[in-house]
């Protein structure tokens, strides 16, 4: 975390200030795509936004144990620890784990419903032992708490110009069509984990079951059945995104660049598929550097934008979140 974010956000304690600044490392390592997104919020938002990101994170990672070297029970204890943990934020403002720390300080300093990460830790135990999804309707369960709340946890850290209810399902909407997205991504490396996400009656549509994606992805050959079933999940996630986007013009004008580049970011990834012929069981589709750097370049202009005419509108209102521009404040 920079001097100057933690400044805006008025965190001074310097325990917090290390806290947010590990979440902050796990973001910047592990999310480019998202990381990049949000270098346009507001200085002022943006811990609140890495504490979110980062708990989720670190939950996910244990749940994943990318490096095998944990049994289901070993991962469901951890999980559980951090949920301990978790709880124990809340009620009493600390918190062992710097993530958790961080954490707890932003539910509080935003009124985020605590409801919203019970409903989190239980979808990421979930994976501990469910390794498909039978329908979309069970799959879309799942995401309730893998992915919607996240959009649901943002909402009250960005801010809205509409009460904050009618702006709630478009948000659990982003953050299903950002996961969706994911899934298709990934759908060879989940598979090496043991997971399925394509809802199987998707894929049965067109002919497709999990022998025939392990048989795919063990040999690398390619079949027209697998080929039709992932256009359909794009076609699905694609609606998905659809059902989210009105949301982003319900958002503070301010925070609306970055929303707007993620959205954008996120639903390239699908656009690189698809150019790929939808090898996803082969390679790992990544929008490029170049045009991930254009995309952010356009979210800074709007950025840019929304400045001036604040500042046009109130001359004399210093912009919120500001603090002075010393030297020590852009480390």
């Amino acid at each position: 975390m920079t001097r100057r974010e933690l400044d805006a956000a008025g965190i001074s304690d310097p325990e917090l200030r290390a806290a947010y600044t590990r979440c902050r490392q796990l973001n910047a390592r592990h999310g480019r795509t998202y990381f990049l997104a949000t270098r346009l919020l507001p200085v002022e938002h943006r811990c609140a936004v890495h504490a979110l990101y980062g708990f989720a994170r670190w939950a996910d990672d244990i749940v994943d144990d990318i490096d095998r070297r944990q049994t289901p029970d070993e991962r469901d204890r951890l999980l559980r620890l951090l949920e301990n943990d978790l709880a124990y934020g809340l009620s009493t403002g600390g918190a062992d784990d710097p993530l958790v720390r961080a954490l707890a300080d932003t539910i509080g300093r935003y009124g985020i419903e605590h409801t919203l990460f019970t409903d989190f830790i239980a979808s990421m135990r979930t994976d501990l032992s469910v390794t498909d999804y039978p329908t979309y309707a069970d799959l879309r369960t799942y995401m309730h708490g893998s992915a919607a709340v996240i959009g649901l946890q943002m909402l009250p850290v960005l801010g809205t110009v509409v009460p904050r209810e009618e702006a709630a399902p478009h948000a659990a909407a982003l953050g299903v069509a950002f996961q969706l997205t994911n899934f298709l991504r990934d759908v060879g490396e989940d598979l090496d984990r043991g997971r399925v996400y394509l809802p199987a009656d998707l894929l049965a549509a067109h002919g497709v079951d999990r022998p025939l994606l392990e048989w795919s992805r063990r040999t690398g050959r390619r079949d027209p059945r697998i080929r039709s079933a992932f256009i359909a999940a794009e076609a699905l996630t694609k609606g998905v995104y659809r059902e989210a986007e009105p949301g982003i013009a319900m958002l503070d004008p301010r925070v609306r660049p970055c929303i707007r580049t993620a959205f954008t970011l996120y639903g390239g990834i699908l656009d690189v598929i698809a150019h790929h012929d939808y090898g996803v069981l082969h390679r790992r589709s990544v929008v490029p550097c170049r045009r991930r750097a254009a995309t952010a370049a356009v979210g800074a202009a709007r950025v840019l934008g929304v400045r001036l005419r604040t500042r046009a509108a109130h001359p004399l209102a210093p912009e919120r979140g500001a603090v002075p521009r010393r030297r020590e404040f852009e480390q």
